[in-house]
């Protein structure tokens, strides 16, 4: 289930809707081959950072987290650094959330760019190019934007990237919008 919380209606998310989305993340976890139930919240900084700040102890939004269960798992998107991304980097916001979704599902499948030698970006540019997604969030923190930033118009490309990269530590949560995680472990991010 995609759920858009209610600081985050589709009147701040044009062009993207439930159904669209709810689309794209049951073919992102047939791809990533991610078997149980996957819900996606979509939010604002304030829950993204409350939610960063609980689970890795850093007190600031980021982009994208990810809470693995013993079958499927949950996401948690920043609604507003997709925006900006989207801006930064010249493409859709729908396209900035897609990446966003298939990067949280990679890690539900298990995968961790910062201990995988490249596996997990090897297997997103795949995924990316089979779903027609601009940059992953793996070459753009790889690049440090460079390579997006100058297809991006001028006044764009200056502006500081808002990509966050994300680090291991978000413990496994039953469902990060409606209740408190079942555990504390800490799980690859």
């Amino acid at each position: 289930m995609v759920i858009f919380e209610k600081a985050v209606s589709t009147a701040s998310t044009p062009g993207v809707t439930p159904a669209q989305m709810q689309r794209f993340v049951r073919q992102a976890q047939a791809l990533a081959k991610v078997q149980g139930e996957v819900d996606v919240l979509i939010a604002g900084n304030q829950r993204l950072r409350q939610l960063n700040r609980r689970f890795r102890r850093k007190n600031k939004p980021t982009d994208v987290l990810s809470f693995p269960r013993p079958s499927g798992g949950d996401i948690a998107i920043s609604a507003d650094i997709a925006r900006d991304n989207a801006r930064l980097y010249g493409h859709s916001l729908a396209d900035e959330l897609k990446i966003l979704v298939l990067h949280g599902m990679l890690h539900l499948a298990g995968y961790d760019h910062e201990t995988d030698n490249g596996r997990m970006a090897r297997v997103e540019a795949r995924l990316r190019a089979r779903l027609k997604l601009p940059a992953s969030l793996i070459d753009r923190a790889n690049s440090g934007g460079q390579a997006a930033r100058a297809a991006a118009p001028a006044a764009i490309a200056t502006k500081k990237i808002t990509a966050r990269k994300r680090k291991a530590g978000a413990p496994r949560s039953s469902n990060v919008a409606l209740r408190k995680p079942a555990s504390r472990r800490r799980s690859a991010q």
